[in-house]
């Protein structure tokens, strides 16, 4: 038995993704950059696969920056962008935001730029009065906050947040950390006001190795890395162009079945959750409730009293199921969550928690099998009960 429930972490490669894929590395045989005609072949195929992207979010062919990933995406945003500001601007995040936001946050703060970690509710949610307070101050440039968190799986506010933006006195940029929202709530960059937003394209199907960050017209970003012009002159380097072609598909895939993905995933959530309160009883539920319509469909952090979290995993994992107790950039550090501490709870609920989070294939097979694996590897509980008690 093999069950895969890291779904947040990265999804397996798409069947016909990976045949478009193959297909490119075939075709490409000169660099992008030359002029000669297998490289006029690279570029076009490049240039067809940002066309794509551009018009499956809804966004200009000329806002699409092909990076590495996610964090790579993340750094260049809030980097390039407060280092292409005066000195004296800061930037304002949410305290739970990916790591990829926040230690570049923190390296902009050593480097003398004023920062704000704004904190959140009991839920996740940032706490609009902190935004606001934060923006009436006038010197951030960068307001950070994620579109759906990759741990607990809330999602942002984004009318309130964009409303608070309108009003304030000097609007900041907003950066938006999407990774975890393509594909399972609809991408809206130009409703939620982003000026930058952030991709790893391995979450909806596409190799490893691919992302894209967003960039709104006019918006001024320094580079992170210098020697060449490629991609605008922000990300410098020959492009992957197997990898774009590949990402294309994907993309274009996870917003066409994005409805009804989001509805297997929110209705499998709700069966595997009712199993696991009826079977395993002193269970508890981080973030939103399962039926709020800010919760991500497909995730689900949990907490067993009394378990480590890391400990758990690898208990799981030797019997076939495979979670995280968290980030996946952050499993081998020691340190608990930095979200559940955002949330308020201690280091022990912290060090607990658990994350499933759904594949594509979910049904009710992996239901049964998942809650018996938990069962088994808990051992049979102690007390059990009609209904989950949100943490």
């Amino acid at each position: 038995m093999s069950l895969y429930l890291d779904s947040n972490a990265t999804a397996p490669l798409r069947p016909e993704v990976r045949e478009a894929f193959l297909a490119a590395l075939e075709r490409v045989r000169g660099n992008p950059s030359s002029l000669h005609r297998q490289g006029r072949e690279a570029r076009h195929l490049l240039d067809e696969a940002r066309e794509r992207i551009a018009a499956a979010l809804a966004i200009h062919e000329e806002e699409v920056v092909f990076t590495s990933g996610g964090t790579e995406s993340n750094n260049l945003a809030v980097l390039g962008a407060l280092r292409a500001r005066p000195v004296g601007e800061g930037l304002a995040v949410s305290a739970t935001e990916h790591s990829s936001v926040l230690g570049p946050a923190r390296e902009l703060e050593r480097e003398g730029r004023p920062l704000t970690l704004l904190p959140v509710d009991r839920t996740g949610t940032v706490e609009l009065a902190a935004v606001e307070s934060a923006l009436a101050e006038r010197t951030h440039a960068l307001l950070a906050v994620m579109a759906a968190n990759n741990e607990i799986g809330t999602c942002a506010p984004f009318a309130e947040l964009r409303a608070a933006l309108e009003r304030a006195p000097r609007r900041p940029l907003l950066h938006v950390d999407a990774v975890q929202a393509l594909g399972r709530i609809p991408v809206r960059l130009a409703e939620w006001g982003a000026d930058l937003a952030s991709f790893s394209l391995h979450k909806v199907g596409a190799p490893v190795g691919i992302g894209l960050l967003y960039r709104r017209r006019g918006v001024a970003l320094r580079p992170l890395c210098f020697g060449g012009e490629q991609e605008h002159g922000l990300r410098p380097g020959t492009e992957n162009v197997a990898g774009a072609v590949a990402a294309a598909l994907a993309v274009e895939l996870a917003v066409c079945e994005q409805e009804e993905h989001a509805r297997r995933l929110t209705e499998g959530t709700r069966q595997l959750w009712g199993e696991l309160v009826k079977q395993l009883g002193p269970i508890q539920l981080v973030g939103l409730p399962l039926e709020h319509p800010r919760r991500l469909p497909g995730t689900l952090n949990l907490h067993a009293p009394g378990v480590d979290g890391k400990v758990l995993v690898m208990r799981l994992d030797l019997a076939g199921l495979a979670c995280s107790a968290g980030s996946a950039c952050a499993s081998g550090s020691l340190e608990p969550s930095h979200v559940l501490l955002a949330l308020g709870h201690d280091e022990t609920v912290a060090r607990a928690a658990l994350r499933l989070s759904l594949p594509r294939d979910f049904g009710a097979e992996t239901v049964r099998k998942t809650v018996e694996s938990l069962w088994t590897t808990l051992g049979e509980p102690r007390v059990k009960r009609d209904s989950p008690t949100g943490l």
